[in-house]
């Protein structure tokens, strides 16, 4: 007889213990996502793409009569982007034969 007596206590005290850690606002604990991994295709397989150029800017020397402003309008670009690739080069003294970077 005591044991169903037991068995009943330590029913009651799990049922208790379980109840007691359950808050009726908490919601349930929600897993992570799967991780996804990147598949690719069979239209993708060995197709690659070609890689962009490096843009490198290239050198032009001054000639008679040259300005920043007549070199940019000739070179398809602005004086303001010759003056920030050539920093140390004063644009009212430029020299004939002297090398200055234009973009690409």
């Amino acid at each position: 007889m005591l044991a169903p007596a037991a068995f009943l206590a330590a029913a009651t005290v799990a049922i208790l213990l379980i109840r007691s850690g359950l808050d009726p606002n908490d919601e349930p604990p929600v897993a992570p996502p799967p991780a996804t991994r990147s598949v690719r295709t069979s239209t993708e397989r060995g197709t690659t793409r070609p890689r962009p150029r490096p843009r490198v800017n290239r050198t032009y020397t001054i000639r008679e009569g040259d300005t920043f402003e007549t070199i940019a309008a000739d070179q398809g670009t602005t004086v303001e982007q010759l003056q920030a690739l050539n920093p140390d080069v004063d644009p009212n003294s430029l020299q004939v034969g002297q090398k200055i970077l234009i973009p690409r």
